[in-house]
Order: C-alpha cells, then sequence, then structure tokens
C-alpha cells in the first residue's frame, strides 16, 4: 500500500482529502503545520508528499526546498490557491514535482497522485543518477564512470540544482538566484564561469557530454542534447 503524508491546515480540507484518498487505498499521514510536517517528511517513509503551499510555521516552498537540501526525494504535490506562473514556477524550481490549484474536484487530485506514483525514484534515494553521473548527496560527492570529480562545494551546489531537474533548461536567472541567493545581474557571468569549469570536470573528459547550453534560455543537464 502507498503511503501519503497530507500536510494541510485547513481541517475541513485535510479531513476530505485524507478519507477520500483513503478509500481509493492509499495509508494517510497528516500533519497540520510547516514544522511537523517537516519532521514527518524527513523521519518517515512516505511514496508522496501532498502539500498546502501556505502552512504555519513553515510554508510549503520552503518545507521541500529544505527537504530536498537534506536528501529526500520524495515525491511531492504542492496544493494552492495562488495560479499565477510565477507562483507555479517558485513551487516547481523549490524541488515539487506537482502543482494543483485550488478549488479542485477529488478526481482531479488522484489523477496527479496517480500520473506522480508512477515515476519511478532510484532505489537509493540518496543518489541521482543520469547516465554514468552519481551523485551521493549524503557524502557530497560526485562520480563519473565511478571516477570521483574533484568538484567545489558552490560547483556540487549548482550540479545538483542541475541534476535535480534532468533535462529541464534552467535559465541564468534562476541559477544565479538559488545557487548563489542573489538577485541577478545581466552584466555578471559568475553562473557562466563556474559551467565552464563544471565541464571541465564532467564532461570534458567523458562522453556523452551532459552539460547543454540552450541559447538564449540557460542551461539543462541530460544524456541527451536538447538540439538534436
Amino acid at each position: 500500500m502507498k503511503k501519503i503524508l497530507l500536510i494541510e491546515d485547513e481541517t475541513k480540507t485535510a479531513s476530505f482529502i485524507q478519507r477520500g484518498l483513503s478509500e481509493t487505498g492509499y495509508a494517510v499521514d497528516v500533519r497540520e503545520d510547516g514544522e511537523t510536517g517537516f519532521q514527518a517528511a524527513l523521519e518517515g517513509d512516505y511514496d508522496l508528499i501532498i502539500i498546502d503551499v501556505m502552512l504555519p510555521k513553515k510554508d510549503g516552498w520552503t518545507l521541500i526546498s529544505e527537504l530536498r537540501a537534506a536528501g529526500k526525494n520524495t515525491l511531492s504535490l504542492f496544493l494552492t490557491a495562488r495560479d499565477s506562473l510565477t507562483d507555479r514556477l517558485k513551487g516547481l524550481n523549490s524541488g515539487g514535482d506537482g502543482y494543483l490549484v485550488k478549488p479542485f474536484a477529488f478526481s482531479e487530485l488522484i489523477a496527479n497522485v496517480r500520473v506522480l506514483l508512477k515515476r519511478t525514484l532510484p532505489k537509493n534515494t540518496n543518489l541521482i543518477q543520469i547516465a554514468d553521473l552519481e551523485i551521493d548527496l549524503l557524502e557530497h560527492r560526485a562520480f563519473r564512470r565511478g571516477q570521483r570529480l574533484d568538484l567545489t562545494p558552490k560547483e556540487f551546489s549548482l550540479l545538483l540544482f542541475l541534476a535535480r531537474r534532468p533535462a529541464e533548461v534552467i535559465s541564468r536567472k534562476t541559477l544565479s538566484e538559488k545557487v548563489w541567493d542573489m538577485n541577478f545581474d545581466s552584466g555578471t557571468n559568475v553562473v557562466d564561469v563556474h559551467i565552464r569549469r563544471l565541464r571541465s570536470k564532467i564532461d570534458d573528459p567523458f562522453e556523452p557530454k551532459l552539460i547543454h547550453t540552450v541559447r538564449g534560455m540557460g542551461y539543462t543537464l541530460s544524456d541527451k542534447d536538447p538540439h538534436t
């Protein structure tokens, strides 16, 4: 039986969702705020986290972002009344896997849950693997073809951010804000410089190339060239 963690502070909404999911055949635990939800997600063995964005004590975006930083890759589905493109991108960039806008029909929720649960995570959820590149989330180490890569902490952070979104084109602005925690300045080349350094370590000695530039849009990490 698949286990789901529901983090929702609206009692009626939580009760409605929990009852419906349980009747559909899922085991559901409920937490009502971001702090207790984070601890449950960190310590528990769940297949999916369904999380409201606006939570007391810790918002959903922060919760998932911190969970990813701690090495937990549990699938997550955001629930929110905020449906702007900016909010959707913020949810996905924080490490979310899905985004469902309130109000929604229960059938729509179930459809999203089933689609997400069809995804396959690595057996070792502390390991991200793309082609022959392996990233150890606990030890903060990366390997290619079994060879350890000598990465600086910032290069590892940049690689990890790209690896969490394989085949997704990430803009320089997003990388600047998320990896360096600073406002993007179009006049700086800090992102490009670090990408070049990262490429020299994970791509130059190996095939296939994994870091690709998409002109005018940003960078992507994939074992398939986005231009072909």
